[in-house]
This record gives C-alpha cells, structure tokens and sequence, in this order.
C-alpha cells in the first residue's frame, strides 16, 4: 500500500495554511479591477495635479531635447506615485503572507529587519523600472509616430539581456556559493552532459537565514546558464532526490522555445499597439483632461487593460505551463531511470514546502504553473510499475 503523502493532522495543517492564500486570490481577483478602475476614475486626475506641483521647479535643457518638451517631470513622478499607491495598498498583504504567516506555520526563518530589507529592495528596483519604463515609453511615443515597433524590438533585447543575467540577480538578496567538489557536484555535471545541457556552474544559494523552502532551478541562458540549488535542498535530500530535481529542470531545457517566444513577441506588439490606441483615443475624446497622445495619465487605465489580458490569458498560460510540467518530469525519469527518487523528492519538497496536494479546481484552472502536486506523486509512482 502507498504510503501517503501526509498525515490527517499534516493534511489538516497544509489546508489551514492555503485556505487564507485561497480566498485571497479570489478576493482579489475580483476587487483588484475594481481598484484599478477607481484609480482611472477618481485619482488619475488629482494625482496629475500633485505630480504638476512637486515637478514645476524642475529644469533641464538636456531632458527636454530627449524629451522634446517639459512633460518628463510629472510624468515619471505620476508614475512613482502611482506605484506608491499600489505599494501601499497590497503592504498589509505582503507582510501578512510573506511573513507573519510564514512564520506561523515554519516555513520562513528570516528576521523583520532581513524582511524589511528585502521588501525596501525589491520596491527600489521596481521603482527604478517603473521611472525608466514611464520616461522611456512615454517619450519615445512623443517623438516617433510607430514607437511600439522600437520599443518592442527594445523589450525583446531587455528580457534576453536580462534571461543571461538571472544567475547574478538572487545575489543582490542572499548569499551564493559554489557547489564543493565532490561526488554529488561530480554526478550533477555528468547527468547534465547526458542531459545535453552545458552549464558555466553549479551554485548554492544560502536560504536558510530566510525560509526552509527547497528550491532547484536552472539560471540564466546560453554560456551563463547555472545550476542553482538551495542549501535547504542540499539539506533535505539524498543525493539521487537532488539528481531527481536536476533532471526535472533540464527537461525543461530542452522545452521548445520558439512557439512561446513567437506568441510572446506577437502579444507584446498587439498590447503595444493597443496601447497607442489608447493614446490617440484619449486624446481625441479629452479623457482626463488629455490634449495630447503619449500623455501620461493614460498609465492607470493602461494598467487595467493590462490586468484584464492577464486574467483573459492566465487559463491558457497556466494549461501550456503545467504540461511543461509534467513533460519536464516524464524527462526526468526517463533520464535519471530512477522513477523511485523522483516521487520521493516529490513527496519531501511536498512536505517541507507544505504543498496542498489537492488544490481548488477553479485556482488550478485559473492558471496554476504547476500540476498539483499530488497529481504529480501519483503520476511518478504510476511511472514506477511500468
């Protein structure tokens, strides 16, 4: 008889730690359309007004050239309150279930202060996407008439730009380490030659300080591709579960990308273009006081068609991602031969991550990434007697 996954009470603790996630994201499925659509309406304009005052001091003869115009200030300062609205809005949220939570059902080990750091840094850099995104898109639509065919050829280079610096970008937040030479660094590199899948190295993330959270992935493309492992991982698992993980990811190397680059690249210029219908439609009708296209108060309400093709998508996406799934873990025991490691180290990241094994329907529907993880256990013990 298969041994189960969790124990009643097990069981019984994992769903008391879902069933808030679950009606969060139901909530907030709903109500966040809502907030976006009564930020278009009823603070778009007053926040312009604010932007307007703290900018009217500003001078620059250089941005205004590149600019062509004195519009820079309050647009990436509209920009920023903006994304300072939305900050505040979900930080209750964000605390509650990044780490009060956490830390209620053991699952996080970091400290306030390593929690505050790492939210402040996060909000820094997205900041400072949000100020080059507004300026850049902004004022490129002012001074080109076909803006969205630069700027999505622009996006296309940024994410590959940005794929090849993955194995570098956890390090502004933990500490990384190469794996020690030794037997299992020695198995990982011969099973990614088997593989077919070259890597510059293999590396540790030290995620203890933070969360007990197992976690393995490839970073980065090309000659910067790496294997990252946590030290959680390293920890929990035996030498075959680990070369189980491993496995499972470089099925996803071998994943083809062209289909998903082509409609990534095709929905990116439909969004861009209807982005510049938004444009010249406000400023024909006038909406929010705009004169003019390329002004920034149509962000919010570019937000909201944004936040409206996400969820129109997300079935989709989710479907084509969680059949990668399971597609990378047939690669896996295929390769690996060792079916048994496989649906253990399902059954020990299922555990110690508290993974619901049996999650609402209408959330897997909705676009879950993965396969629940109960599918998947029972799926590799099927793998097993074949």
């Amino acid at each position: 008889m298969t041994e189960p996954v969790f124990t009643a009470a097990e069981l019984a603790e994992v769903k008391a730690y879902h069933a808030p996630r679950y009606t969060f994201e139901a909530v907030d499925s709903l109500l966040w359309p809502i907030v976006l659509v009564l930020v278009v309406r009823f603070l778009t304009g007053p926040l312009y007004r604010v932007a307007v005052r703290l900018t009217s001091r500003w001078r620059s003869a250089l941005l205004d050239r590149v600019w062509k115009g004195k519009g820079w200030g309050p647009t990436t300062v509209f920009a920023l309150l903006l994304f300072a609205i939305f900050s505040l809005v979900t930080l209750p949220t964000d605390i509650w279930f990044g780490f009060v939570r956490e830390h209620q059902y053991g699952l996080s080990t970091t400290s306030p202060w390593v929690f505050a750091l790492d939210s402040f840094k996060a909000h820094l850099f997205t900041a400072v996407a949000v100020l080059a995104l507004a300026f850049g898109l902004f004022g490129l639509a002012r001074r080109l008439t076909h803006w969205w065919w630069v700027m999505g050829l622009v996006a296309t280079v940024v994410m590959s730009v940005s794929a090849a610096l993955d194995p570098y970008r956890s390090r502004l937040y933990i500490e990384q380490q190469p794996l020690p030479d030794g037997p299992l660094r020695a198995r990982i590199l011969a099973l990614t030659k088997q593989a077919k899948v070259e890597v510059a190295d293999v590396l540790v993330d030290e995620t203890l300080s933070r969360t007990v959270r197992l976690q393995a992935y490839f970073a980065g493309t090309g000659p910067t591709r790496t294997i990252v492992l946590n030290d959680a991982l390293l920890k929990n698992l035996s030498e075959d579960e680990i070369l189980a993980a491993v496995a499972h990811e470089s099925g996803h190397v071998h994943e083809s990308r062209w289909p998903a680059r082509v409609m990534s690249a095709v929905s990116l210029f439909a969004f861009l273009g209807l982005v510049e219908w938004l444009f010249r439609r406000s400023a024909k009708r006038g909406w929010f006081g705009i004169s003019e296209r390329a002004d920034i108060r149509t962000l919010p309400l570019i937000l909201l068609v944004f936040d409206l093709s996400m969820t129109a998508a997300g079935p989709l996406s989710g479907l084509v991602s969680r059949r990668r799934e399971w597609a990378a873990d047939r690669y896996a025991m295929t390769l690996t031969r060792n079916p048994e490691s496989f649906s253990s180290m399902l059954v020990k990241a299922a555990r110690v991550n508290k993974m619901d094994p049996e999650p609402p329907r209408w959330l897997v529907l909705k676009g879950m990434s993965h396969p629940p993880i109960g599918e998947r256990i029972e799926f590799a013990r099927r793998f097993q007697t074949r």
